[in-house]
């Protein structure tokens, strides 16, 4: 079940590969999402001592927050994954210039998961390919619904 989704990530990049991450979150932070109060539009994934790390993901912290906890919506969070999945991905992202970015946020098991995909960037006739034959797609559904 998803929460939320980064369409942005699926028009600018060819998405290779897709893993499953757990996210080290705050109780704050779990409530919020849980609201709906999430955003990965901005967000990425950059790799830093062989961890993984999602930045830019913004959660916003529901107005009934603690008192005694200061929330901060876009802080670094850390990914969890296998260690040979890790050196998988740096081994990828270092040597054949792929990106790492962040697909969806969604519900596994009760614990929220995070897809990231292992991509590569569209230049921008690929770009205009892809609108193409998304209209294309979209013209060819209205004609079979006009018959």
């Amino acid at each position: 079940m998803s929460i939320v989704e980064n369409k942005k990530a699926f028009y600018d990049y060819f998405i290779e590969q897709r893993f499953e991450a757990g996210i080290a979150l705050e109780g704050w932070e779990v409530k919020a999402i849980r609201a709906g109060r999430a955003q990965l539009k901005e967000a990425y994934v950059i790799v830093g001592n062989s961890e993984l790390f999602l930045i830019g993901c913004h959660i916003s912290p529901l107005p009934a927050a603690s008192t005694h906890v200061q929330p901060d919506p876009t802080r670094t969070r850390k990914l969890l994954l296998h260690a040979e999945e890790i050196s998988r991905l740096i081994g990828s992202v270092e040597r054949a210039g792929y990106t790492l970015v962040p697909l969806n946020l969604h519900y596994s098991k009760g614990r929220i998961k995070l897809e990231i995909g292992l991509a590569k960037g569209k230049k921008q006739h690929d770009k205009r390919d892809t609108e193409k034959d998304r209209e294309w797609q979209r013209e060819q559904q209205r004609l079979i619904r006009a018959k």
